[in-house]
């Protein structure tokens, strides 16, 4: 029996402490690799765009792999990669946690705008509060203290 599928999550982390880590010279190459990583495991990655302490990507995802699992590989493996090429002065790390959403695909083209326009959207919104809205939005219970931290 076949099995047909189409499942799009929005996924957000951000850097450990929201450090401004990830930085112009390396940025792309990190998200080259993330795209490649992904893809490696059976990912379509619709958009992908880091700000200097965040990250959100938009993938059609393979059935059979959890969030969780994505994630935790993701982060582990890209922090490996930053670190080995010592990207930044003080080890890089993701912080605990992330956010991930559900996208019907009647709304993928507006989430694959909002991902890549990053830049412009956080001149006029921070992003905790971005998170918050999403949640809000969404119903999601949270407790503001295991939401992402503001940076130190």
């Amino acid at each position: 029996m076949s099995s047909y599928t189409q499942l799009h999550v929005h996924l957000i982390t951000a850097v450990k402490y929201r450090g401004a880590l990830i930085l112009p010279p390396w940025r792309d190459e990190m998200l080259r690799y993330q795209t490649g990583h992904l893809r490696n495991k059976g990912h379509k990655v619709l958009a992908i765009n880091a700000m200097p302490d965040h990250l959100h990507i938009l993938i059609g995802k393979r059935p059979t792999a959890a969030e969780s699992d994505l994630m935790r590989d993701l982060e582990s493996d890209t922090s490996e990669w930053i670190n080995k090429r010592r990207f930044t002065e003080v080890p890089f790390h993701w912080q605990d946690g992330y956010a991930a959403f559900g996208c019907t695909a009647d709304i993928v083209p507006a989430v694959i705008a909002y991902i890549r326009n990053q830049e412009e959207h956080h001149r006029k919104k921070k992003f905790r509060e971005e998170i918050i809205e999403m949640l809000t939005e969404r119903d999601i219970p949270f407790d503001p203290k295991y939401l992402f931290h503001d940076p130190i």
